[in-house]
């Protein structure tokens, strides 16, 4: 889809309220059943949070309970992936001072590489 598609059907959707937002996600998801292939959110909280607003919108629960839930999982979804890439820092942390510390030490630079030393001062003579 085009950029300026795209923000024109944003700008649209923005002025709807929610029912109305509900219908055309209906005839957006008949629409895709009927000529695209579905395309299935490969976020885990994100398939949980539709599956449990489709079942709410299914059962007949009010749009105001609907949008709260929805919220209330895309914020814990947040903290979710807040605390994942969390744990990712520090997992990539540990593996780079682990490899760091299983590295065997640097060698000394060989002897005959140094460079030379000036003969040390002084009175003495042969």
């Amino acid at each position: 889809m085009n950029e300026h598609l795209k923000d024109r059907l944003l700008r649209k959707l923005d002025t709807l309220s929610d029912e109305r937002a509900y219908q055309v996600l209906d005839f957006v998801e008949f629409l895709e059943s009927k000529y695209a292939e579905r395309s299935a959110p490969t976020n885990i909280f994100a398939r949980i949070t539709e599956r449990v607003e489709d079942t709410m919108r299914a059962g007949k629960v009010p749009i105001n309970a609907i949008s709260g839930t929805v919220g209330v999982f895309d914020s814990a979804s947040k903290v979710m992936k807040g605390l994942a890439s969390a744990a990712g820092a520090v997992v990539d942390e540990a593996s780079k001072t682990a490899r760091e510390l299983t590295q065997p030490p640097k060698a000394p630079p060989p002897a005959d590489a140094a460079p030379p030393t000036a003969p040390p001062s002084g009175g003495q003579t042969g």
